[in-house]
């Protein structure tokens, strides 16, 4: 299954460069299965379509180290440190200052960009989760269930609508069927990694609705 995704994703970024979340699935494809090198390289080529995708920094750090290129991984994590600091992203920010520590650096300090998008929320601001910036809540959940609540409260309206946009390359560039469980499960998969809902955001959705329900 891991051979077809990789197959998938390499066509994807073959065939759009400029597609950021084929280069990120491809990249986490590539993590996955002991690919580092190969995975740093398409985490590098998403960033620099997309320069503010903390995640990004992270797994693409991640896998730098993993490749044996501490250095280059250094400098790479530090950026995506501010990145995802300036976003109020705390759990890439979290994730790439544990990376530095295990390979004996330390989290940069931060500048005044640390506390943009918390200042952004105090003021009465809506700010995207994703992006970090302000823009307009939707007006009600875009999808059903708990992951649809989610996204109806942390993303905004701007963010949806581009990753429309994308959905319909993710259906066009796989030939996705929505009358077949699996492909339907494919075009969720890349709704969650371009909105940023990774496993410890799907744990946060849980425990959320496991509190709603007592």
């Amino acid at each position: 299954m891991n051979a077809d995704r990789i197959a998938q994703f390499e066509k994807m970024a073959s065939a759009d460069p400029s597609n950021e979340m084929a280069h990120f699935s491809l990249g986490n494809a590539y993590l996955q299965t002991g690919r580092f090198a190969e995975s740093a390289t398409s985490f590098e080529r998403c960033v620099a379509v997309n320069a503010e995708m903390s995640k990004a920094y992270q797994l693409g750090g991640e896998a730098m180290i993993k490749a044996g290129w501490e250095d280059k991984a250094v400098v790479f994590l530090e950026k995506g440190f501010h990145v995802a600091a300036s976003k109020g992203d705390r759990l890439p920010q979290q994730a790439i200052a544990k990376l530095l520590e295990s390979i004996g650096r330390h989290a940069p300090l931060l500048a005044e960009e640390a506390e943009t998008a918390d200042r952004l929320r105090d003021a009465g601001a809506f700010v995207c989760r994703r992006t970090g910036r302000p823009g307009t809540k939707l007006p009600s959940p875009p999808i059903r269930g708990s992951v649809g609540a989610w996204i109806g409260e942390n993303i905004s309206a701007e963010t949806w609508r581009q990753w429309i946009g994308q959905g319909t390359k993710v259906i066009n560039e796989l030939r996705l069927d929505f009358t077949r469980d699996r492909d339907q499960e494919i075009y969720d998969q890349h709704m969650r990694e371009y909105l940023g809902i990774d496993e410890e955001v799907l744990k946060e959705i849980a425990a959320g609705s496991a509190v709603s329900k007592a």
